[in-house]
């Protein structure tokens, strides 16, 4: 029991596959996942601070590293799914935050419990740290989607997880770093082209709306 165990739950995470049950080129892990998002949230947030806007690194770093642990109780739950209706959204939720809980309580040290219930906790919060989370996490899960699409995946799931990613970047198109990437890091995406081009492109240009142009 302990920080023993904890450290082994670590290697646990490259275990489970994202989106599971489901026909994949590349697997990605949530362990992989994390550390993408940590990344792809390091650079959003230096777009940040370039507009001046303040950023608490140390809080965006802990945000991005952490968010996804409690998929060690629970595993991967397809986006589709997870969002369904907003009770089901609600009640997994309460899942992992109590076995989340029970695992802080019997194994991490009680000087340090309260640090990792924060650190643990949802991230995706109305902080500007929380929305550069809550982007970065959907720009891989594009990257991801778009990905399979782009090999040519017939499961017709990942059209689906691509729509519903756009959609929630685009949600936070007040932030600088959002605007970059839908004027600067998309368009070159969508410039490599996929076997069901005209039908990602399409579903871009709808979500996107004339603010954005694609070619």
């Amino acid at each position: 029991m302990g920080i023993h165990n904890y450290f082994k739950s670590l290697s646990d995470l490259e275990g489970i596959n994202r989106c599971p049950g489901k026909f994949k080129y590349q697997e990605h892990s949530v362990a992989s996942h994390s550390f993408k998002v940590t990344k792809i949230a390091q650079f959003l947030g230096t777009v940040e601070e370039h507009h001046g806007t303040q950023i608490d690194w140390r809080k965006l770093y802990e945000k991005a590293i952490n968010h996804d642990y409690p998929e060690l109780f629970t595993g991967d739950i397809k986006t589709p799914v997870k969002y369904a209706t907003p009770e089901l959204k609600s009640l997994l939720s309460q899942v992992e935050e109590a076995m989340t809980k029970k695992f802080i309580e019997e194994e991490i040290p009680p000087e340090f419990q309260s640090i990792y219930e924060l650190r643990f906790s949802e991230g995706k919060d109305e902080s500007i740290e929380g929305k550069i989370l809550a982007v970065a996490d959907k720009i891989d899960l594009l990257y991801e989607s778009f990905g399979e699409i782009q090999k040519g995946n017939p499961e017709p799931l990942f059209p689906e997880i691509y729509e519903e990613a756009l959609a929630t970047i685009v949600h936070y198109q007040e932030l600088h770093c959002v605007q970059y990437f839908l004027e600067s890091i998309l368009p070159e995406m969508l410039e490599e082209g996929v076997i069901p081009y005209s039908q990602i492109n399409k579903v871009s240009k709808q979500i996107l709306g004339k603010k954005v142009t694609i070619v």
